[in-house]
């Protein structure tokens, strides 16, 4: 299972197949807010047998999953509005970006005028329109998972297992692990995978109450990071004013709001 670009050749030849009828009712999840279906196609394999000395090749069966998000749409074309403003402000201040000068001749035309006039730049519309057929698609590709819906959820989890190593590093600020002794170390490793358990354990609510349409698992913990903690010794441990989202969220996972006691 993994994903794989709208843009190669095998897989835009099955969406342009399927663009005009992908994103409709019957093909709509209301899970995930997405359109969704499967297309079975041919792999060419081949594969060089070190151990034989010789070389095999066939037609292997597989499934493509074609999605559609919206959301993601509406997402990337705020992306490319955000480019093209930061590729017209470099040329505008003539302070070009070396990483940038291939997009400057594949998204614009500019000329220079004398003087005072500057740089008159123009956006190439059938370039960006071309860019836009693809908005809010992406594709995903199996050797077994037949169902679009089922690939998406196990590539999903696979995405969490990922970003929990993310998370040990940076949110859980593991990348070092900073300690002097073996004792110490199974020590911080033990409260890193308690951490995790959490983390599991919140996307698993999420998941069971369909929360992920109001949130994404970092919004989630963004809508409770902000949330103020004071404490002094003698004292009770004083807790922000909670917003009513937050309370929310507390209720949806299954535990009261924390609050101050007077």
């Amino acid at each position: 299972m993994i994903a794989t670009k709208v843009s190669l050749k095998f897989v835009k030849c099955e969406l342009d197949n399927i663009r005009g009828s992908l994103n409709t009712w019957n093909n709509y999840s209301p899970q995930y807010d997405l359109y969704s279906c499967t297309r079975r196609i041919n792999w060419e394999y081949s594969q060089e047998r070190s151990y034989k000395e010789d070389h095999i090749q066939g037609t292997r069966r597989m499934y493509l999953h074609l999605y559609y998000s919206s959301e993601r749409a509406l997402e990337d074309e705020r992306r490319l509005n955000v480019l093209l403003f930061q590729l017209q402000n470099e040329l505008d201040s003539g302070q070009r970006n070396p990483d940038h000068e291939k997009q400057y001749f594949q998204i614009l035309r500019y000329k220079k005028h004398a003087g005072k006039r500057g740089v008159q730049i123009i956006a190439k519309q059938e370039v960006i329109e071309e860019a836009k057929k693809n908005y809010g698609y992406f594709a995903l590709i199996s050797n077994e998972v037949k169902d679009a819906i089922g690939a998406f959820v196990i590539y999903r989890n696979k995405d969490l297992v990922e970003k929990a190593f993310g998370d040990l590093k940076e949110r859980l600020n593991c990348d070092r692990l900073a300690v002097s002794s073996e004792l110490s170390l199974d020590r911080k490793l033990f409260v890193e995978f308690i951490a995790l358990i959490f983390l599991s354990y919140v996307k698993k609510q999420m998941h069971d109450i369909n929360l992920f349409k109001t949130y994404t698992l970092q919004e989630l913990f963004d809508e409770l990071d902000v949330i103020e903690c004071f404490e002094q010794p003698g004292y009770d441990l004083r807790v922000s004013e909670l917003t009513s989202q937050q309370i929310a969220v507390y209720e949806a996972m299954g535990f009261s709001p924390p609050s101050s006691s007077f």
